[in-house]
């Protein structure tokens, strides 16, 4: 268990570096050292992994047969998640690993309405139409400003008429560079609402995730600190960060640090 992060590399290259995560963590338990936070104990992840979930349950309340898109779709969390409603899922992600254990893990759940594929989204060209395209912290990811206006083109490209854009990023509504690194940066509100914009988007809804400052002020801190310091410190913060998290999460956009954009075209007829 590694309680100081991973440190970063420091010359990223996405489609390497996500096939190194993969290799490292896919196949381990349910694979949320793959795509949630590198380095971090496993109760750190599955508290990011339950805080998504309620944050994003209400939009992901598909019927079935739904067409849905989940891009940097990992391990296939949340195209198991949807597949297990009834939808019909395409996921695409940079990672040949995570394309793998996502085929594999929904295989084993005995889940039909499943594809997936290996797939840079800045390009993505699938040659089809979903009602619903999902992206959960990819943007964030994606470093260079062209690159994530041209991802997000690309899913508004492969979104059908009436369909939704569910985005979830980090995006804080003040500038937070303390915790950007090398593969990872956290964008202000105000840059991915105008990216929406350009975009065509306009935001139907936007919810918060995690309003509970504890976790987010103490990780920066970690490398420094004593390793039994850190997780002691680290579980305290997670303990402490879940039930406010739960009760005012969606509420509290404006404190939390990650935020649920719910996009559609402003012309839904095209």
């Amino acid at each position: 268990m590694i309680v100081r992060g991973a440190p970063p590399p420091h010359r990223y290259s996405p489609p390497t570096y996500w096939e190194d995560r993969a290799r490292r963590f896919a196949e381990e338990r349910d694979g949320l050292a793959a795509v949630c936070a590198y380095g971090m104990p496993e109760f750190y992840n599955r508290a990011i992994d339950l805080g998504q979930r309620r944050a994003l349950d209400p939009w992901l309340r598909v019927a079935p047969g739904t067409r849905v898109l989940d891009v940097g779709c990992g391990v296939g969390r949340w195209s198991r998640f949807l597949a297990a409603r009834g939808a019909r899922v395409m996921g695409v992600d940079l990672s040949p690993t995570m394309v793998a254990q996502a085929r594999r893990r929904a295989q084993a759940q005995g889940l039909d309405g499943c594809r997936f594929a290996v797939a840079d989204l800045a390009s993505l060209d699938l040659g089809e139409q979903f009602d619903l395209v999902l992206a959960v912290t990819v943007l964030q990811h994606i470093l260079d400003p062209a690159a994530v206006r041209a991802a997000l083109g690309a899913m508004v490209a492969h979104l059908a008429p009436g369909g939704r854009i569910i985005l979830l990023e980090a995006a804080p509504t003040e500038a937070a560079s303390r915790c950007d690194s090398t593969v990872f940066t956290a964008r202000r509100r105000s840059a991915y609402l105008d990216m929406i914009e350009a975009c065509g988007l306009q935001v139907r809804a936007l919810t918060g995730v995690d309003p509970a400052p504890f976790r987010r002020r103490l990780v920066p801190h970690l490398r420094t600190l004593p390793r039994g310091v850190g997780l002691s410190l680290l579980a305290a913060a997670t303990a402490l960060s879940v039930p406010i998290d739960a009760l005012f999460g969606r509420r509290a956009a404006g404190r939390s640090w990650h935020a649920v954009f719910v996009l559609e075209r402003k012309d839904r007829g095209y």
